[in-house]
């Protein structure tokens, strides 16, 4: 197992760029920075169509650099777009239908769970991955202490992955690894500097192989 393997990775949100090649130019940008376990493309306020664009244009882009591509909630562009898979921030039931429908031909995760007994009903669909935080949950440097705290719970005792909403911190991935979660989300903390995007995912994986403790040790 490599170095990057045995410890907590990056997950990319998607910036809220409605323009696809300026989208697609910033997201390549920031996955020239090194290792990228995978991207979420939110929705935000686009409607269908212009979705469907964008999703054309960045997924191909993600692929390329050996990420994951994930469409939030639609089901349909995820197709049309050929992504990896399909990210559900709904409830339980809307999770659920998708498990049933898209495993194993896509990667099916999701949640945003507040507690704990949302999330074990969320581990009995038996998704991919669960997600603790809102795509869009990244409004102070640090990681929601709750999100922090469902991570640390979860990851100690169950085997499904978890991802946790990071802040607009790059930095905010370290507390969010000595959790035991096995990937750290970030938006914000990379994109609000588009030009430095490539230069903050180089320096949050350097902070992760140098401080992140090793999974399954």
């Amino acid at each position: 197992m490599s170095t990057t393997e045995a410890r907590c990775r990056l997950v990319l949100i998607a910036p809220e760029i409605a323009e696809p090649d300026d989208a697609a130019r910033i997201m390549a940008d920031a996955l020239k920075g090194g290792d990228v376990a995978s991207v979420i493309i939110p929705q935000y306020g686009l409607d269908d169509t212009a979705f469907q664009r964008l999703a054309e244009k960045l997924v191909p882009v993600v692929q390329q650099a050996g990420a994951a591509a994930l469409i939030s909630g639609d089901s349909r562009t995820a197709g049309r777009a050929k992504a990896d898979g399909l990210h559900i921030a709904g409830g339980v039931e809307k999770l659920g239908e998708a498990i049933e429908k898209f495993t194993p031909k896509l990667i099916v995760g999701g949640g945003n769970a507040q507690e704990r007994h949302r999330a074990l009903e969320i581990g009995e669909l038996g998704p991919d991955y669960i997600f603790f935080g809102k795509l869009d949950g990244d409004i102070k440097p640090e990681a929601h202490p709750k999100n922090l705290a469902l991570g640390e719970w979860w990851a100690s005792l169950i085997e499904i992955p978890c991802i946790v909403m990071g802040g607009t911190d790059p930095a905010s991935v370290l507390d969010i690894a000595e959790t035991g979660a096995e990937f750290a989300a970030l938006r914000l903390a990379v994109f609000a500097e588009p030009g430095r995007a490539a230069a903050i995912v180089q320096e949050t994986n350097a902070i992760l192989d140098q401080k992140a403790p090793r999974l399954g040790v």
